[in-house]
């Protein structure tokens, strides 16, 4: 099938209480282990591709990638998304590029300045057949351009949501419950430690979470900053040459439950770039003779298809859905 909207798939996912996993693609393997492993569980899946990584491999590159694995995967519904659009040009070139979503992330704008930049993107990716998130609270943390500092984050105002939706049209809209960008989403001071010695972030605002979707009720919320940061693979970095100390995400059971709610989106970006990252490390260091790229992405691209399963099977709920 052709690239589609998120229209649908969130429906569904709304009624079936799971989210879509929204996975950020920088470079091939990585679009190969996320599209393998949702075509063998059967699962719906958002490919995003953020500013960033239009600079890194060209927005050509990353479109032309994406269909490819439209190509190759038939079978399954995928979205090609711009992940925290910074404003109204770059969501219009992602529109015209071929992109059937776009986000377009004004949350550091005033209130009334936010509506106005998101109405104007949702206009213009309307009249053309795409659906926009728009983005309301604040979330810390670093991710790509997307640097935001812990105090200057805020939850976002369940008060706010409806006027927010009803003056924008936007088509989903991504809240801030406590999530945050990057592998180092909190500092030792904001985590308690379990008997394990092992940081255990603060939990998410499920109170914001349920009184925004009282007063939208059955409309799709994202979460953004939603990487759980998975142990063994910070281990296999620090084991191996890297030093990442009390890098700590998101715990899965508390994504699971937002999932089962009105969250029908939840992004993950950390835990792909830190399982490629991980098995590369522990390669050469097995392998320190070895020098073939094909030789030790393999084994990246592997691993990749492997957490991403796990995220849908487990995490998301979104297996079988296609």
């Amino acid at each position: 099938m052709p690239l589609v909207t998120s229209t649908e798939m969130f429906k569904k996912a709304y009624e079936g209480g799971y989210a879509i996993g929204a996975f950020n693609v920088n470079n091939m393997e990585i679009v190969q282990g996320i599209t393998e492993a949702c075509k063998e569980e059967k699962a719906p899946v958002i490919l995003q591709v953020s500013k960033g990584a239009r600079a890194y491999a060209n927005h050509t590159y990353l479109v032309k990638l994406v269909e490819a694995a439209v190509i190759e995967c038939p079978e399954i519904p995928i979205v090609l998304h711009l992940d925290h659009g910074p404003d109204f040009e770059t969501c219009k070139s992602c529109i015209d590029g071929g992109f059937t979503s776009v986000m377009i992330d004004a949350s550091s704008k005033p209130f009334a300045e936010n509506i106005e930049i998101t109405k104007k993107v949702v206009e213009y990716a309307h009249d053309h057949g795409v659906v926009v998130e728009a983005e309301l609270g604040t979330l810390a943390g670093v991710e790509d351009d997307v640097k935001v500092s812990a105090a200057d984050s805020s939850y976002t105002r369940p008060e706010e949501v409806e006027e927010f939706v009803s003056k924008t049209g936007c088509d989903s809209l991504a809240i801030a419950i406590g999530t945050s960008h990057g592998a180092y989403k909190f500092t030792p001071d904001q985590c308690t430690r379990n008997e394990k010695g092992i940081l255990v972030p603060p939990p998410l605002r499920f109170d914001v979470l349920e009184e925004v979707s009282k007063r939208l009720p059955g409309f799709p919320i994202v979460l953004h900053g939603s990487s759980s940061v998975p142990q063994e693979y910070v281990k296999m970095v620090n084991e191996h040459g890297g030093k990442m100390p009390d890098a700590v995400g998101i715990p899965e059971e508390q994504l699971r439950k937002a999932a089962t709610l009105s969250v029908c989106k939840i992004n993950i970006d950390s835990d792909l770039r830190l399982t490629m990252t991980g098995t590369i490390r522990q390669f050469f260091d097995e392998h320190p003779d070895k020098f073939d790229p094909r030789e030790y992405l393999k084994p990246a691209r592997a691993n990749i298809k492997e957490t991403v399963r796990h995220k849908l099977v487990d995490v998301l709920g979104c297996a079988g859905k296609a």
